[in-house]
Order: C-alpha cells, then structure tokens, then sequence
C-alpha cells in the first residue's frame, strides 16, 4: 500500500518545521500578541467598532494562560482578524495591524505564525510613516524592541529572519523562510 498524498505532505512539514518547545511556543505568542497589540491601535482608530483584532489576540491570551485549545476558536479568531483586515483595504497601515493579530492567534496552532504577527506589525509602521527615511528609522526602532523583547535564547534565530531592506526609496520588510521555517 502506498501513503496518501496527504500524509507525504505532513511527514514532510513535520521534518521541515522547527520543532518549538511548549515554553518556547507560549513565549513565542506572548511575543506575537506583544507585537500585533502595539500597532492594533492603527486599526481601532479606523474601525472603532470592529473587536475582530482585539478579539484574536484575547483568545491567543487565553490559550496562553491556560493552556486550552480549540481549533475552531483559534481558526474562527484568525479569520476574523484576517476578514477585518480585508474590509481596511486599500488603508496598508490599518490592513497591516489587523494582520499582525490574525498572524498572533495562529501561533496557538503554528508557532511559525508568531513571526508572521512581527513581520506585520513592521508592514504597519513602514505604511503608516509617508517619508522613507523616517519609516526607516521607526521601522528599526520597532525592531530593535521586538528583539529586545524575545527569550534570549530565541532572538537570534526569530530576528534573523526578519528582513528590512531599502530599495529604490521605499523600506520592505520580508520573512526569510527556508530549512527550519
């Protein structure tokens, strides 16, 4: 008998993906809903009404603190904040900060989405910020506080990851993905 296609799939991710510890995972989302919470505000303002972001990165708390996990409540946190983030568009900086939460949550069930929530929480503030020399020094501010943040042992690994370039004027910020990821 052959294995499905399906299980091929997740014997691959599973030799592909870093494997975190129970520690490491709580730490890494603590870290992530740090991170989503300092931009969410970027959101609220715009969509005062809409709790979707706030929500995620209540349930993310919540795993965090006792441990409990429900696919369906994290997945339904994630897409809300995801769907929130689609009704901010074309405003980059709002959309960006609803992201960053939905990215948060999924590190109950991903911990690779914890890098996610940093890598939009930074989108936000290089969107937010219309002259590239000062995005670029908020967006490496923002950094170095992420870093600082992060379990010692984690912070080179998490942060190598995180790229911030400056090309043709404009600041990106981009995950580098690979072995380990």
């Amino acid at each position: 008998m052959y294995p499905s296609r399906c299980s091929i799939i997740a014997r691959v991710a599973k030799q592909t993906y870093k494997k975190y510890t129970r520690v490491e995972q709580r730490s890494l989302a603590k870290w992530a809903a740090d991170c989503a919470e300092r931009v969410l505000p970027l959101f609220e303002r715009a969509f005062p009404h809409d709790d979707r972001p706030r929500e995620a990165i209540a349930t993310l708390d919540r795993w965090i603190q006792t441990g409990e996990f429900k696919m369906s409540v994290i997945r339904g946190a994630s897409l809300g904040a995801h769907a929130a983030a689609r009704s901010a568009m074309p405003n980059e900086a709002v959309t960006f900060a609803a992201r960053a939460a939905g990215q948060a949550v999924g590190t109950a069930h991903v911990t690779q989405h914890a890098y996610g929530a940093a890598l939009y929480a930074l989108k936000a503030i290089v969107a937010q910020t219309a002259d590239p020399q000062a995005a670029a020094a908020k967006v490496n501010a923002e950094r170095n506080w992420q870093s600082r943040r992060l379990p010692t042992k984690l912070r080179k690994q998490v942060m190598s990851r995180i790229i911030i370039e400056q090309r043709a004027g404009r600041v990106a910020i981009k995950l580098r993905k690979g072995k380990g990821f």
